[in-house]
């Protein structure tokens, strides 16, 4: 699992050919004791976070779509990816 971002104490990851549990394009978050997998459409589909913090996480993939799909791309074929801009 390769780290993706990491912005206001959140951490972002991909893990590579990782298609077959959820089998739509994903992330996983973890956030202290929190650990969530959220799609790129912004679906929590397992886990959980704090809902300021779902809500923050999905705003900044509303603004990175295009580079999360192709992160996401490229690790599902374990093709390295390039790490997205943190919220500042």
């Amino acid at each position: 699992m390769l780290e993706l971002s990491r912005f206001q104490g959140m951490i972002i990851k991909l893990i590579f050919l990782d298609s077959e549990k959820h089998h739509k394009p994903h992330i996983h978050v973890y956030y202290g004791e929190y650990e969530a997998s959220v799609g790129i459409d912004g679906e929590l589909l397992s886990g959980s976070l704090p809902i300021k913090k779902l809500k923050l996480l999905q705003a900044w993939m509303i603004l990175h779509e295009d580079e999360l799909y192709k992160a996401w791309n490229n690790a599902v074929q374990g093709i390295p990816f390039d790490n997205i801009k943190p919220l500042e």
